[in-house]
C-alpha cells in the first residue's frame, strides 16, 4: 500500500490507508474515502480483498472500487463487475493513478476492467507513515530475540514461468529492478523508525545477481546492524554458490527457497528448473557459509502420491530442517487461478481440472486417490490448530507427519524424530502467499 501510495500523493491526492492484516475495520475511513484501491498482492489477499469489496459496497454502493496487485491478473470479468470497478496488475503504479485521474475528471473513456502492465512503475519512497507502526506486524526470531521487520523490494517480477507460479501470468519471464538509491532512502526511514531487520520480498533475489550484490553492499554498508532475509530459487543457490558467504558477511541470515516436494514428477510437471538432488546440494551450500534455508512446500498437486508427505517429512528430518520447518507448509495445495501456466500442461483442462470457482479463485481439481485429500484437510486442519495456540511447532508437525505415516500404514515417528534444535531465524508470520484464507481471515473482513 506504501507504494502506490506514495504515487497518488505526489499526484495531488489525499490519502488514507487500512491495513486489515493488522487494523480492525474503520467506517470513518470508508466514509471519508471517494476512490478505494485495495492490495491484492497474493491470493490469500485477492480472496480477503474481495470480501473487502463486497463490504465497502454494501455500504457505499456508488463508491469507485480497484484491485492492484499481482493477484489482481486472478480477478475475473464476473468478480470486477461485481464487487469492483478495475483490477491492475503488474507495475500498476500508473495505471492506478491514471485511473484515479480520470474519475476526478470524470473522463468519458472507458478503461479494460482488468489490465496488465510491465512497463516499469517510477522508484519512489514508499509513503510508510500511513501505514500502523512496525511493532504490529511480523518480528524475526533470532536467537533470543524478536527484532522488528521492515519488507523492501530489490526487484519485482520474475525471469522464471514457473507453471504454478502467478508471475508469469503477468510478468511472461520480465522482472523490473528497483533503484537502489530509492532503496536506501526507504531503509533510512525503516531503520529511524525501529527497523532492525529487512525482509527482501523479491520474487527471486537472484534475478539480477549483480544488481543484488550491488544492494546487499550498499544496505549492509549504510546500515551495518541490519540482518537481511532473502527468497532465491534452489537452481540459482547452486550457479551462485561463489557469493554466499559474501551474503553472510552482509548480514544475510537466512535464505527462504520453493523446495516444493521431493517428487521429480512434480517438480517436471511444475517446471521448477530443478531435482530432488538439488536439495541436499543446496541444503549444504547454505549451510557451508552460515546460513539459514527455510524451505517452502507445496505437498499436494494433482500429481502427488500418497508416500510424497511423509518423503517430504523423512527429507526435512534427515536434514536437520524441522526447526525450519513452519506447519502451514505441510498442508497447502495448488491453486490454478486464471492465467495460470497450468492450463498449458497437456491434459489439464480435459483430464485434471474442473472448472473455476468463483469463491476460491481457482480451478477445481480433486486428486485421483481420495486418501491424498483427505490427507491434506487433516494436516491443514492440524496447521490451523497449531496456528490457534493448541499444539506447538513441535507437537504439529509431530501430529502431522504422524497423519502421513497412517496413510500409507507405517508405523507414527517417534517425538524424538522431530528434532527442532537450535532455534533457527525466521519470521513469525507464518501464512504464505499460496496459503488460502483462514475461516478466522475470512471473519475479520465481513465484520
Amino acid at each position: 500500500m506504501a507504494w502506490p501510495a506514495a504515487a497518488l500523493l505526489s499526484a495531488g491526492h489525499s490519502v488514507q490507508a487500512m491495513d486489515l492484516a493488522v487494523e480492525e475495520w474503520d467506517d470513518a475511513k470508508v466514509a471519508w474515502a471517494e476512490v478505494v484501491g485495495i492490495s491484492v498482492p497474493m491470493h490469500t489477499a485477492m480472496r480477503l480483498g474481495v470480501e473487502t469489496a463486497r463490504r465497502v459496497r454494501a455500504g457505499r454502493p456508488g463508491l469507485a472500487i480497484a484491485f492492484y496487485g499481482l493477484y489482481a491478473a486472478a480477478a475475473s470479468d464476473r468478480v470486477v463487475g461485481e464487487v469492483a470497478d478495475r483490477a491492475i496488475a503488474g507495475e500498476y503504479t500508473a495505471e492506478l493513478v491514471d485511473w484515479v485521474e480520470g474519475l476526478r475528471r470524470k473522463s468519458a473513456e472507458e478503461p479494460v476492467p482488468i489490465s496488465i502492465s510491465t512497463v516499469r512503475s517510477p522508484s519512489l519512497v514508499p509513503a510508510r507513515g500511513l501505514l500502523p507502526s512496525l511493532d504490529r506486524y511480523a518480528r524475526m526470531n533470532h536467537g533470543a530475540t524478536r527484532r522488528l521487520v521492515g519488507y523492501v523490494e530489490g526487484s519485482r517480477g520474475c525471469r522464471h514461468r514457473c507453471r504454478h507460479c502467478p508471475l508469469p501470468a503477468v510478468y511472461d519471464g520480465r522482472y523490473r529492478i528497483v533503484e537502489v538509491e530509492s532503496i536506501l532512502a526507504d531503509l533510512q526511514w525503516l531503520t529511524e523508525h525501529g527497523a532492525e531487520h529487512i525482509t527482501f520480498g523479491d520474487p527471486d533475489f537472484l534475478n539480477g545477481p549483480a544488481h543484488a550484490r550491488r544492494l546487499v553492499e550498499a544496505a549492509h554498508s549504510e546500515f551495518p546492524d541490519l540482518t537481511f532475509d532473502l527468497t532465491v530459487k534452489v537452481e540459482h543457490i547452486l550457479a551462485h554458490r561463489s557469493i554466499w558467504g559474501e551474503m553472510a558477511r552482509r548480514n544475510v541470515v537466512f535464505v527462504v527457497s520453493a523446495f516444493e516436494t521431493v517428487n521429480d514428477r512434480v517438480l517436471a510437471h511444475l517446471d521448477k528448473g530443478h531435482t530432488v538432488s538439488d536439495l541436499p546440494q543446496a541444503v549444504g551450500v547454505l549451510k557451508e557459509a552460515g546460513l539459514v534455508v527455510r524451505p517452502s512446500w507445496l505437498p499436494f498437486t494433482p500429481w502427488t502420491a500418497l508416500s510424497d508427505l511423509d518423503d517430504i517429512f523423512t527429507f526435512i528430518a534427515d536434514q536437520d530442517l524441522m526447526g525450519a520447518t513452519d506447519p502451514v507448509q505441510m498442508g497447502i495445495r495448488l491453486l490454478v487461478p486464471e492465467g495460470s501456466l497450468v492450463l498449458d500442461i497437456p491434459g489439464a483442462r480435459t483430464e485434471i481440472l474442473g472448472g473455476y470457482d468463483f469463491g476460491t479463485l481457482s480451478y477445481a481439481w480433486e486428486s485421483p486417490d481420495p486418501a491424498i485429500d483427505e490427507l491434506q484437510r487433516t494436516v491443514l486442519s492440524l496447521a490451523e490448530q497449531g496456528s490457534r495456540g493448541e499444539m506447538d511447532s513441535r507437537q504439529t508437525l509431530h501430529a502431522q507427519w504422524s497423519a502421513a505415516r497412517r496413510a500409507i500404514r507405517r508405523p507414527p515417528p517417534s517425538v524424538d524424530e522431530v528434532k527442532l534444535g537450535e532455534p533457527t531465524p525466521g519470521l513469525t508470520e507464518s501464512w504464505f502467499c499460496c496459503a488460502e484464507p483462514t475461516d478466522v481471515q475470512m471473519a475479520g473482513i465481513s465484520g
